[in-house]
């Protein structure tokens, strides 16, 4: 349902996700936890598709988040906080 491998995000010189790699099944319920600055946000907004990584592959449902049509995104069902 969810595989990330490789990911990495960098600002600069700056690393914020560094070498990720996750795998989520169908039916797995999974919680990011960690202090201010660690990623977390910056994950989800990757697998959301709101964000792309530096470097790394990503799928979600199948599809790369960055260039998945309006089905897919149907079906992740995505509630913003705002």
């Amino acid at each position: 349902m969810i595989e990330l491998a490789g990911l990495e995000v960098s600002y600069g010189s700056n690393h914020v996700l560094r070498g990720i790699d996750l795998r989520i099944g169908h039916g797995e319920v999974v919680a990011l936890l960690g202090p201010n600055g660690a990623g977390k946000t910056t994950t989800i907004e990757i697998l959301e598709g709101f964000r792309g990584p530096s470097a790394g592959t990503v799928q979600v449902l199948g599809e790369n988040p960055l260039t998945a049509d309006e089905a897919w995104r149907a079906r992740v069902g995505v509630v913003l906080q705002s």
